[in-house]
């Protein structure tokens, strides 16, 4: 069932960034804001990772985008990059998140330094409220680029 609210919402994202160009993907939404479509995408693509990967299955992965000295560079170096393979990455992560907690209960507890102890249901219901707040966000700057907005 959570699955299902999460995979609605990750739906939500793509569906406010359809149709758009690479372009359009990266404008911003007003200053001094960084904020753009591209940026969400590269920030849940990172969000998925760091989450479902990193922390409930236990991989180490490396920040596909940001670092220790470029915290914030999912959404902020957007100027130069490729959108149509950063959404390709995003649809990859979410695909490799699936699959690293396939067979991991609900209850599985692990400790993350910032929460202390979490389980994956926790991760699942931060996830949809990551993605909710984000989508949010998302709704605002597509009607800023052509005037759509959605459910």
């Amino acid at each position: 069932m959570l699955e299902g609210w999460l995979d609605w919402h990750r739906q939500t994202l793509l569906t406010k960034c359809a149709g758009l160009t690479g372009e359009q993907l990266k404008l911003r939404a007003v200053e001094p804001s960084s904020l753009s479509l591209l940026g969400l995408l590269r920030h849940m693509s990172e969000v998925e990772r760091s989450w479902f990967r990193n922390r409930a299955a236990g991989q180490q992965t490396d920040r596909l985008y940001s670092s220790e000295t470029n915290r914030d560079g999912d959404l902020d170096d957007v100027d130069g990059a490729d959108a149509q393979a950063d959404y390709a990455a995003f649809l990859e992560e979410i695909e490799a998140a699936r699959a690293a907690i396939a067979d991991v209960p609900l209850d599985h507890e692990f400790i993350s330094p910032r929460h202390s102890v979490m389980s994956v249901r926790w991760v699942y219901l931060h996830m949809i409220e990551e993605y909710a707040r984000h989508n949010g966000h998302a709704d605002l700057l597509r009607e800023r680029i052509d005037g759509q907005t959605g459910d």
